[in-house]
C-alpha cells in the first residue's frame, strides 16, 4: 500500500498523467499495460469509460504494483467513494468540487480539483487540493501559467487540454508541476484499432518531452 506522499513523488515522476476516455471498459488494462511500457505510469480512467469503476477495479488488481490507477471526471462524493473502494489511487475532478478532498484525504489519497480562474485555482488550493488542474488549458496557454503563477506561485499546477509534444516542454519550464494528456497521447484513431504499440510509442515520446525540461 502507497502512502499519499509516495503517490505524490509518483504523479510528478515523469509528470505525464494519461487521461483516459476509453470506448469500452475492456480496454482499460491492455492500454494502461501500454502506456506502461512506455513510461506513464499515471493513468486517470475517467468516469466517461464505459463501466468506469469495474474499469477501475480490473486496472488496479493487475497494474497496481507498476502503475497509478487513478479517477478522472469525479463530480460527487458517491463516485469519489466507489472509485476508492475500488482501487483508484488518485482523484481528479474538472471542476471545483471542495467537498471531494475530505474523501480522498482520509483514504490517504492525493486529489486534484479543477479551475479555471485565479480565485476557482486558489479556492482549490485552500480546500486542501494537493494539485490544481488548470482545464481547458487549449484556450488559455502558457502566458496563462506564468501570469497564473505570478501572484501565486504555490499552486501546483497541472495542465488539461492543449498539452501536445510541442506544448509540454512549455508547460512544465512555466512552472506547471506534471501535465495531463488525453487525445493528443491516446488518439481516436489507437482507440478505435486498439493499437497498443502506437500508444507504447507515443507514452515513450512524452516521458522523454518531459525529462527533458526539468
Amino acid at each position: 500500500m502507497r502512502s499519499k506522499q509516495q503517490i505524490v513523488e509518483l504523479l510528478l515522476n515523469p509528470g505525464v498523467i494519461a487521461v483516459v476516455r476509453a470506448k469500452r471498459a475492456d480496454q482499460a488494462v491492455p492500454l494502461a499495460e501500454a502506456l506502461v511500457a512506455g513510461g506513464v505510469i499515471a493513468v486517470e480512467i475517467t468516469m466517461t469509460t464505459p463501466n468506469a469503476i469495474a474499469a477501475i477495479r480490473e486496472a488496479s488488481a493487475k497494474l497496481g504494483d507498476r502503475a497509478l490507477i487513478g479517477v478522472g471526471t469525479v463530480l460527487d462524493e458517491a463516485t469519489c467513494l466507489a472509485a476508492i473502494e475500488a482501487g483508484a489511487q488518485f482523484i481528479v475532478s474538472p471542476i471545483c468540487r471542495r467537498e471531494l478532498v475530505p474523501i480522498a484525504h482520509k483514504a490517504g489519497l492525493p486529489i486534484m480539483l479543477g479551475a479555471y480562474t485565479p480565485t476557482e485555482a486558489q479556492l482549490a488550493h485552500e480546500a486542501g487540493s494537493d494539485f490544481i488542474k488548470i482545464f481547458p488549458a487549449d484556450g488559455l496557454g502558457v502566458n496563462y501559467i506564468k501570469a497564473l503563477r505570478a501572484p501565486l506561485p504555490h499552486l501546483k499546477i497541472v495542465p488539461t487540454g492543449g498539452v501536445d509534444l510541442k506544448t509540454i516542454s512549455e508547460f512544465l519550464k512555466a512552472g506547471c508541476v506534471a501535465v495531463g494528456a488525453g487525445s493528443s497521447l491516446i488518439s481516436k484513431e489507437i482507440l478505435e484499432k486498439d493499437d497498443w504499440a502506437t500508444l507504447t510509442k507515443t507514452a515513450a515520446a512524452f516521458v522523454q518531452a518531459a525529462r527533458s525540461s526539468r
